[in-house]
């Protein structure tokens, strides 16, 4: 629900960088992407702390565990192991790991998205021969050697 949640203001952010003229086009992307970059930080810190409170609801450390320590190890799939969970909650820990990867996965996604959704809001407004204008883009137009071999193609 939390990344369900940042991930609608997300694109609402994006949009609305989207409506921007900007005579800096790459201060404009960098912006964008660290804001969407701390959203989503502040939304897996966010989780992480729902994983420890969940952990402190039902016991599943061991007393005097730092619960927020032991919820991002597991969340980050880190695995220290130096906390040890109650024998019958043993599996909130891969249970956790699992959340993690999925919510990791999901804002890689999101941040992909936003960023190749603002490149090409740029490139329709770049002046020709700016940074962003499609001239740059270094994409082959069809024929010859170079179509087929991807030669030119991310400079």
């Amino acid at each position: 629900m939390i990344h369900a949640l940042v991930t609608v203001a997300v694109v609402a952010i994006a949009r609305i960088a989207e409506r921007r003229q900007t005579d800096w086009p790459r201060l404009h992307l960098m912006g964008v992407m660290v804001i969407v970059a701390t959203l989503l930080m502040l939304a897996h810190t966010l989780e992480v702390f729902v994983w420890a409170l969940a952990y402190a609801i039902v016991g599943a450390a061991p007393a005097g565990a730092d619960l927020v320590y032991f919820a991002f190890v597991n969340y980050t799939t880190l695995g220290y192991g130096d906390i040890i969970p109650a024998e019958s909650w043993r599996l909130m820990g891969p249970m956790t790991a699992m959340n993690g990867i999925l919510m990791f996965g999901w804002s890689t996604a999101l941040l992909f998205e936003v960023l190749r959704r603002s490149y090409d809001h740029l490139a329709s407004i770049a002046a020709p021969g700016g940074f962003f204008s499609s001239a740059n883009r270094g994409q082959p137009t069809g024929a010859g050697p170079g179509a087929r071999s991807g030669a030119g193609c991310c400079r």
